[in-house]
This record gives structure tokens, sequence and C-alpha cells, in this order.
């Protein structure tokens, strides 16, 4: 059985066990808590960045990180599901990278308050961090994919929009709800067309400052 090394308020790691439970293979998956802070835990030999998630293969080989195992397990599940063939493909994919961005820009900022003690955080970066959600957030608003009318319709794309628009609602209270009312109701469609959507749903847990919260 292949092993999911993750953390359950990932949103990369909820990418992964949605597209597991669209594609059939969840029973195929177990999932193992990581703590990418602790030196002594596996993942750093795992991935070399020790980061997550990271998928180890039934052979002992690894995965890492989100867009790769998402593909291969496209690729197990018999391919073109998650990723369209042809010039569509790139459209998606397109999609996949910027709503990993938005994510990659919001757990940056969740990270100046982890590690960082106040007088040392820089508003600075913090605002640089922000801007590229709003931009991220704005495109999509104004060029919002067509919302899913089942599971079998989820794109790499649309998938991961959803997971970073719920990493918002959990980490930053859903402040980017006032702002984008074309994604709200995008979302609300796509999480009644993905049972694995609510499934996966983590409390919400915004990081204030010093919080003793797990990564991600």
């Amino acid at each position: 059985m292949m092993k999911l090394r993750s953390s359950p308020p990932s949103p990369f790691g909820r990418k992964v066990k949605i597209a597991a439970a669209i594609l059939g293979l969840k029973d195929k998956i177990t999932v193992e808590d990581t703590n990418t802070a602790d030196p002594s835990d596996s993942i750093r030999n795992q991935n070399p960045l020790g980061k997550i998630p990271a998928l180890v293969l039934e052979n002992g080989d690894v995965l890492y990180d989100s867009p790769v195992i998402i593909e291969y397990l496209d690729f197990l599940a018999g391919g073109g599901n998650l990723f369209p063939e042809g010039e569509a493909r790139f459209a998606v994919l397109r999609e996949q990278a910027l709503a990993d961005g938005i994510m990659d820009a919001a757990i940056l900022r969740i990270y100046e308050k982890r590690f960082k003690e106040k007088q040392y955080r820089d508003p600075a970066w913090d605002a640089y961090q922000g801007a590229k959600m709003e931009r991220g957030l704005a495109y999509f608003e104004e060029n919002t994919p067509p919302a899913p009318a089942s599971a079998a319709d989820v794109t790499a794309g649309t998938l991961t929009l959803a997971c970073s628009l719920g990493y918002l609602d959990m980490r930053y209270g859903g402040e980017w709800r006032r702002d984008y009312p074309g994604l709200v109701a995008w979302l609300d469609a796509f999480e009644a067309a993905v049972p694995a959507f609510t499934d996966t749903r983590q409390p919400p847990a915004p990081m204030s400052d010093n919080a003793a919260a797990p990564l991600r």
C-alpha cells in the first residue's frame, strides 16, 4: 500500500487526498502525519527538501510534491481524468500553478508569524505575499472556471483552486469571501459536487502570534 506523508492542515496534502478519492484510489493509500519541523522525522530522508506531501510508493520510491503526486495518481487511474489531453492540458496546468502559488504565498505569511518573533517580522514581506494572493484571487474571480457538476468533472486546476480557497477559510477566517463573490458561489458548487472536499475539511484555525499550530 502507498503511504502519504502529510499533516491535516496542509492544503497540498488535502489536494492529494481529494484526488485519490475522486480517482477511486483512496483505499490504496494510508496517510501518515508528518512534522516537518522535527529533525528526526523521516520526511527529510524521503524528500530532501523536508516538505509535504510526499507519496511513498510500494517499492519504496518517493514522489513529491502535490502536482507530481496527483499526476501519478491520475496515471494509475488510467489517465485523462484530472489532466486532459491535448492543448486543454496547458490551461489546467496554468490554473494549478496559479492556485498553488496562492497557497504558497498564504503559507509564507503564516510562517512569518510562526517562526519569527514579532519585532523581527517584515511588514513589507507580508504585504508582498499578500499582494500575490490578491492578484491570484482577482484573476480567478474574473476567469472563474466552470463549476463541476460532479467529481468526474474536476481537473487538477479546479481541485487546486478549491483547496486554496479552503485553506484561506481555515487560516485567514474566510476574509477573501467579502471581495470575491463569484469564487464564493463557485466553491459552494464545487463542494456540492465533490463530497471528498467536505470530508477533508479542517476546522478554522487562524494562525495568531506565536501560535503553536501544526505547520501549514
